[in-house]
């Protein structure tokens, strides 16, 4: 299995590493390393990163939900900047595209723009989620992927795969190899958010789940070499 194009979602608390916030830039480093490898042997690679590094804003009942998911967007923004200049630094070029204007920080998304990124051999960086309120960026993803034609998104998580239970709950919790998107629906498994799940059956989108912190797990992933879950359409 090999796939042309790929969308990698990689979630803030990843960024942060085992401090939990900000950056760790050794983690990001590392990331850059494994997608330069992908990037060298021909594979067109879209990034898409999640904001809990920064903000956490739907824990809180004090603040509006608008403002709060606005916030996360942004931190979603400022986490593609920083993870795009440390590719550019291990010898990768990037552009990062955003759904809303941000000066001349990032340039706005339009599908035409992304292709022609893609087809310059550019990593690009799909940032700001769906540019709305009340939609996580896992649903952001999602959007992107199906608009972009991609042939798979890859979910480098802390757990290796997707479990019929929580696995550091339930010792004997049962790991899936492959797993069709309406089972994960039905049984709740939370591969991503439900509108996220939808869509990627309604669209026949494939994704595939595993482990961050496997040695070269992103590489082998973007290979189609998955050690871990495929959620099949």
């Amino acid at each position: 299995m090999r796939w042309n194009r790929v969308l990698l979602k990689l979630s803030g608390e990843a960024l942060a590493g085992p401090k939990k916030t900000g950056f760790d830039e050794s983690v990001v480093k590392e990331v850059a390393r494994q997608v330069k490898l992908s990037k060298d042997a021909g594979v067109e690679v879209g990034i898409v990163t999640g904001g809990g590094n920064f903000w956490r804003g739907r824990t809180s009942n004090d603040m509006d939900r608008t403002k709060a998911d606005q916030i996360g967007m942004l931190a979603t923004v400022m986490n593609c900047i920083y993870v795009s200049e440390v590719f550019r630094g291990a010898g990768m070029e990037t552009e990062v595209l955003t759904p809303f204007a941000c000066g001349t920080m990032t340039k706005l998304f339009s599908k035409d723009l992304a292709n022609e990124y893609f087809r310059q051999g550019k990593v690009v960086f799909f940032a700001g989620g769906t540019g709305h309120p009340y939609f996580s960026t896992d649903t952001g993803i999602v959007l992107r992927a199906v608009e972009m034609e991609a042939d798979v998104i890859l979910l480098a998580k802390s757990v290796d795969g997707v479990y019929d239970s929580d696995p550091a709950l339930n010792p004997d919790a049962k790991k899936y190899d492959t797993i069709p998107i309406e089972e994960v629906i039905d049984k709740k498994l939370g591969v991503v958010d439900l509108t996220a799940s939808i869509m990627c059956m309604e669209h026949r989108v494939t994704m595939a789940v595993f482990d961050l912190g496997e040695p070269d797990g992103i590489a082998n992933a973007m290979q189609g070499k998955i050690n871990g879950t495929i959620v099949t359409v």
